[in-house]
């Protein structure tokens, strides 16, 4: 039987750490970066985490 996939991308957009949650980017931080202040876009560089309710389902797409 073959080897399971991971989906990949999730796999680009998301990491588990190693007590078990998951890591994601903020969103809104590709373009029109102008218009968003400076306070903003610092907050957005930091990682957030997943939710709980979603992060079961994430785990599954990284560990398939």
């Amino acid at each position: 039987m073959p080897k399971m996939k991971s989906n990949r991308g999730a796999a680009k957009s998301f990491k588990v750490t190693a007590t078990g949650k998951v890591k994601r980017k903020h969103s809104l931080k590709r373009h029109i970066l102008t218009k968003k202040s400076a306070k903003r876009i610092r907050q957005l560089r930091h990682d957030a985490l997943v939710s709980e309710a979603d992060a079961k389902r994430v785990r599954r797409m990284l560990l398939a």
